[in-house]
């Protein structure tokens, strides 16, 4: 089955919906959506290597833009929306006891959401929620979503095809690896915040 997956994304990653595809799933994912956009990214460079760096550059706009969602819903729909996604992530009870020390330090914080597996759309409600400083949200977001999807983009373009070898040969690993950190992104949400 999950052979039939990767076989589905990479066929859709040749598909003339694929760029639409990956510039939704890289906005949604910065305000609500939990699947990172590596899951697209990833094949779409694989299938055309020639185009990483467009695919990394509309993967790094539609996530910024979608940061902005998430950050508006933490500023002006955090009781009707921002709370319960803070609680679906199991977060809502560290909102004030952290508010004055992420107002300090959260732009570190959403660097590194913005640039790790750990769940972005997270902090970026947070941050609007707490009034975190809307130049250093856009600031730290436009850096950390760059590096994390032009350096992921340039590793598949520089090697692809090995890696694409390796990634077909050691699919079912991956995905352990994978789920493990998407995971492992969530419990530290509940003991990190």
């Amino acid at each position: 089955m999950l052979r039939r997956l990767y076989d589905w994304t990479m066929s859709l990653a040749a598909t003339r919906h694929a760029e639409a595809a990956l510039a939704g799933v890289s906005f949604a994912e910065s305000s609500f959506f939990p699947i990172p956009p590596d899951t697209l990214l990833i094949p779409m460079v694989l299938a055309n290597r020639t185009k990483w760096f467009r695919y990394a550059l509309l993967c790094t706009i539609s996530s910024v833009i979608g940061a902005f969602l998430g950050y508006a819903i933490g500023a002006f729909l955090y009781e009707a929306v921002g709370q319960p996604l803070l609680a679906f992530y199991g977060k809502e009870d560290a909102f004030q006891s952290i508010r004055e020390w992420y107002n300090k330090w959260g732009g570190w914080g959403v660097l590194f959401a913005a640039v790790t597996p750990f769940p972005y759309k997270v902090l970026t409600i947070f941050s609007g929620a707490t009034g975190l400083n809307l130049a250093i949200f856009a600031l730290v977001s436009v850096v950390g979503r760059s590096i994390r999807f032009f350096l992921v983009a340039w590793l598949l373009y520089r090697w692809g095809a090995p890696m694409r070898t390796f990634i077909e040969r050691n699919l079912n690993l991956l995905f352990v690896i994978f789920m493990v950190l998407l995971i492992g992104g969530f419990v530290a949400i509940k003991y990190l915040l």
